[in-house]
């Protein structure tokens, strides 16, 4: 036996052995592993899958209400000089980079350790919104985005009385 023998993706052609004899327990073991092997190396070629290697999956709730539509993040571990906040042609941008040292020496030890991580969001905003007006807070780990509405997009609004039948 070869070790090209041992890993799946080496021989394709084989494939068709192992799905071949659907009793067999070493071909249903086969292909189980082959299925194991792929959703775990899969992992890392999604974004914001669960390792997240990209660090771009900043979550964010977005509501539109009747006046502005306001975005809310969580960002823990970061501090207000560490983000970016943009808007662009209907877009909110979104980034932050943060880095955490931690440097101690006592008696008999010595400890470093160091944390990075970075977020980069978009939201494309509706039409209607007054960009020139939006405003941000960061409170306790939390950034705020409020987009106010232009009064013309206000004014179109139209509420419809729904009746019963």
């Amino acid at each position: 036996m070869q070790i090209k023998d041992l890993i799946p993706w080496a021989n394709k052609d084989r494939e068709t052995e192992a799905t071949a004899g659907t009793d067999n327990p070493v071909a249903s073991l086969q292909r189980e592993m082959n299925r194991v092997f792929e959703d775990f190396w899969g992992q890392f070629d999604r974004p914001n899958g669960p390792l997240d290697l990209a660090g771009t999956g900043a979550r964010c709730d977005v509501v539109e209400t009747d006046d502005a539509v306001e975005l809310s993040v969580e960002l823990p571990g970061m501090d207000m000089k560490d983000i970016d906040l943009t808007v662009s042609d209907d877009l909110l941008t979104l980034k932050g980079e943060k880095k955490v040292e931690r440097k101690e020496k006592k008696k008999g030890y010595y400890l470093s350790e160091r944390s990075y991580g970075s977020i980069y969001r978009t939201v494309p905003l509706p039409p209607g919104v007054d960009s020139d007006k939006a405003n941000a807070s960061f409170r306790n780990g939390v950034l705020t985005v409020t987009v106010p509405k232009t009064e013309e997009a206000q004014a179109r609004l139209k509420r419809i009385e729904v009746k019963s039948a």
